[in-house]
């Protein structure tokens, strides 16, 4: 049985802007388990809530309501929190400081002990690949450069639980590609990972379960592959020894080869077509589930709690 490094259960949060503005209701009963070891992606649209999440767990926001514990301690108390490295969406640097130095004022914050803190800075530098460039002013870095230093530094405490609040962000196609072969290690390294994200690829890459967010509250939990398996909406069903153009129950598309015809047919026509391929003696050579991408789960799962 898996150990749950990560509980949320019902979380409810909202802001009260001023005077003359409308409370928005960011959370509505938010709730999800992460195991211990996993890549657990939190995804979902701009305005979601994975944010105001992220930073409830962290203790940078007060929920209203709710539970939130980590390997079983309370989020808040000391215990839990010596157990998470944190990287902000948009982090806050000290830009006057370089890299370097800003990882060794880290370590000191960290309470690594002094006679460890140059082999612990110096590694976590490698790791992100910013040794050749710790001696600039961060001032001077760019936004992928930045987003390197602020995951080294989430690193740097080596964490038993790493959050990261969309960590791809501002990165090139080789700075992302970095960024999930360090998940990737961190995994290897029993390490958990919960990341939060709208950039779709990246989720499906690593991640060994997700939850997509919309609103508030959790929509779908699983597997990539389990969520989609749960969104058939046609069949594809090739068949011989019939035109298809003569089929007359409604299909989406229609195709015909030299050996075999196929046809896509809606999930809720799927058993109305093979009667009629039986009826009318065709032989039914396979029949093919058609499954949502992850992309369009989340369209849809949007689109529902916005009508």
């Amino acid at each position: 049985m898996s150990e749950v490094q990560l509980r949320i259960h019902d979380l409810w949060k909202t802001f009260h802007p001023g005077l003359f503005e409308s409370s928005v209701e960011v959370l509505r009963g938010l709730s999800l388990e992460v195991d211990k070891g996993e890549i657990f992606g939190f995804l979902g649209p701009n305005g979601a809530g994975k944010t105001t999440t992220i930073k409830a767990v962290t203790g940078l926001v007060i929920p209203d309501r709710g539970e939130i514990s980590i390997a079983d301690q309370p989020h808040d108390s000391m215990q839990a929190k010596r157990l998470i490295g944190f990287m902000a969406e948009s982090p806050y640097l000290y830009t006057y400081l370089t890299g370097r130095e800003y990882l060794r004022f880290s370590a000191e914050l960290l309470e690594i002990e002094s006679a460890e803190i140059d082999d612990r800075v110096e590694s976590t530098l490698a790791r992100v690949s910013m040794t050749d460039r710790a001696d600039r002013k961060m001032r001077t870095f760019s936004k992928g450069m930045l987003q390197r230093i602020a995951l080294g530094q989430a690193l740097l405490g080596d964490p038993q639980l790493l959050i990261l609040d969309e960590p791809m962000s501002g990165l090139d196609p080789v700075g992302r590609r970095d960024v999930r072969d360090i998940i990737l290690e961190q995994k290897d390294r029993g390490v958990t990972v919960f990341f939060s994200s709208h950039i779709i690829p990246d989720v499906e890459t690593v991640c060994d379960r997700v939850a997509t967010v919309i609103a508030g509250s959790v929509r779908g939990i699983g597997a990539v592959r389990e969520l989609i398996a749960r969104e058939v909406e046609s069949y594809e069903v090739t068949f011989t020894d019939l035109d298809p153009k003569s089929v007359t129950t409604p299909v989406a598309s229609v195709h015909r080869g030299s050996d075999a015809a196929w046809v896509r047919v809606d999930a809720e026509r799927r058993d109305t077509l093979i009667r009629e391929l039986a009826d009318r003696g065709a032989r039914l050579v396979s029949l093919t589930p058609v499954q949502s991408s992850l992309e369009e789960l989340l369209l849809r799962q949007y689109e529902e709690a916005a009508s």
